[in-house]
């Protein structure tokens, strides 16, 4: 790289460039603004040290405005000294995926640019985070670091050179540095082999079993071809909506039931497959519903560690499962019967990440539709529905009865998720702060026939590097078990998502509908803040 190749560009900071639980999320338009993306991806590599030489992933979900901000990125990793960039074709890496070529290449580490389940489009939502060489997003100490670099910055380095060729195979140059476009969906594949019996599902298909998995126009629509129609041989057709477009087909890329209703629909209807599943936006969630069954991601935590020594890859046993606090404590009933630790931590990946890199667990999920394992540092929807698929083929069961089985082996956690979206800021703290200023006063009360025994604020100290995190949600504990947790959700870019999890655990009315069996904690749950008080809402925007 020449002297002249390399340029050095004045600039001044933004204000607003402070990293969330997934990175820096914004509206696309917001992105656009001048030098905005070279503020931030400068103020990464301000944040970093000895990675001269080295090699950095970058990838993205394809959304709108990613080819663009990849080939600003990698310019800026020439200037800026690495050997080499790493990135899949036609831009496309899905989150999982990175977080594994990251590992598997020895990267320095990667930088991501997605908003996960957010829209696309012009007008939609983008995103930009690092993650660091075990694969995972970046600890709070590097996010704390970008954003003071993001509040100094005087300059950015840039290379002088014509756009790559993203959409060819192979090795070129960008000065001095390397850029390899690889097959995005290779090396995945390669590990979905490892850790799955890939000929018993391959069986499975052919004697009959049937899927359709709904890739939503995102990124996992060349994972999901390749391996469930490709490698494993399910009928063609299987994946819908499996070409990445870069608004999404103007659909909203989010594996829930409002979003994903087609095969919801589907699945309980009168020809429905034997699985129905779906994948969000960069490729971490899932959605998974059987045959006139919706599992409930809670639910499916639960159930895939129950059943997890079935595939090969976790044959040995787990180490130990993990869930964020919101999710329901199912998976921590199964941990209790094997005899292995549960681990409650905030929500965000990173928390799970120090677990698996300290061997402690094997794997971790979160209510919001990601579950993962210590094969990434990040969730995994396509891995989700992978191992489902293999414990389908082992156990020869439906999704139904092994629903049924794990209920009436560990009881039954009914819960649902309800969000309260884009409401106003200033209202949503307001709700949060009275609820903080009654914790000391809510234990002993009863609500008709519910009674509190317990309300704090979740605080975490992480076992394995120390660090304290609070303020991580309100929990509100009852007598019988139940409980209501209130939290503001961190990964959207307008206005507060107001997020309320309700739960009820049950030992013997196992078949219940979950409205009716939350029907007295939900009511309670909308009167005990005032929701519709503070946010105008008499009803969420979302249940799950």
């Amino acid at each position: 790289m020449t002297a002249a190749a390399m340029t050095t560009v004045p600039t001044t900071p933004y204000t607003d460039q402070k990293p969330g639980t997934s990175g820096l999320r914004k509206k696309v338009p917001h992105f656009q603004q001048p030098r905005y993306v070279e503020n931030f991806v400068q103020s990464i590599f301000d944040s970093l040290d000895g990675f001269a030489g080295q090699d950095l992933v970058i990838g993205g979900d394809g959304r709108y405005f990613n080819r663009e901000t990849i080939q600003t990125a990698m310019k800026m990793a020439a200037a800026n000294g690495f050997g080499r960039v790493i990135v899949g074709r036609g831009g496309i890496l899905s989150t999982p995926a990175a977080s594994n070529l990251i590992r598997v290449r020895g990267a320095f580490g990667g930088i991501i640019l997605s908003a996960s389940h957010n829209p696309g489009g012009p007008h939609g939502d983008f995103g930009i985070k690092y993650n660091a060489s075990n694969g995972g997003p970046a600890p709070e100490k590097i996010t704390d670091a970008i954003f003071a670099k993001t509040k100094a910055i005087t300059e950015y380095r840039i290379l002088d050179a014509p756009d790559v060729d993203l959409d060819r195979i192979g090795e070129t140059r960008l000065g001095d540095m390397t850029v390899e476009v690889v097959d995005p969906v290779a090396e995945y594949r390669a590990l979905m082999e490892k850790l799955f019996d890939f000929p018993r599902i391959r069986a499975m298909f052919a004697g009959g079993f049937r899927m359709t998995f709904d890739a939503m126009s995102a990124v996992t629509g060349p994972y999901a071809t390749a391996i469930l129609e490709g490698a494993l041989g399910a009928a063609p057709g299987t994946v819908i909506n499996g070409t990445p477009l870069p608004d999404f087909g103007g659909h909203h890329p989010d594996p829930n039931l409002v979003h994903a209703k087609g095969i919801y629909d589907l699945a309980m209807g009168p020809d429905a497959p034997d699985l129905c599943a779906a994948s969000d936006g960069d490729g971490d969630r899932n959605l998974i519903i059987g045959r006139g069954i919706f599992v409930t991601p809670s639910d499916s935590l639960a159930a895939l560690s129950a059943n997890a020594h079935l595939a090969p890859g976790y044959a040995g046993g787990l180490k130990g499962i993990a869930r964020s606090m919101p999710t329901s404590a199912a998976a921590d009933r199964v941990a209790e019967a094997k005899g292995l630790k549960a681990y409650e931590t905030p929500t965000g990946w990173k928390f799970f990440g120090n677990l698996l890199d300290a061997g402690m667990a094997t794997i971790c999920g979160e209510e919001s539709a990601g579950t993962g394992s210590d094969h990434v540092r990040e969730k995994d929807g396509l891995w989700a529905v992978l191992l489902w698929l293999d414990i389908l083929s082992a156990r020869k069961e439906s999704v139904l009865d092994i629903m049924r089985d794990h209920w009436k082996t560990y009881g039954r956690n009914y819960y649902a998720r309800h969000d309260y979206e884009e409401v106003a800021a200033e209202g949503a703290n307001a709700l949060m702060k009275g609820l903080r200023d009654r914790l000391g006063s809510l234990p002993g009360q009863s609500f008709g026939a519910l009674t509190v025994t317990g309300a704090d604020d979740f605080a975490y100290h992480d076992p394995v590097d120390g660090s304290d995190s609070a303020h991580q949600g309100i929990r509100v504990l009852f007598a019988d078990g139940s409980r209501i947790v209130y939290r503001l959700s961190g990964t959207g870019t307008a206005g507060a998502t107001l997020r309320v999890y309700i739960e009820r655990f049950e030992g013997e009315k196992l078949d219940m509908e979950t409205g009716e069996a939350l029907k007295d904690l939900i009511a309670l749950s909308r009167s005990l803040p005032d929701i519709p008080g503070h946010t105008g809402r008499t009803e969420p925007s979302v249940i799950t």
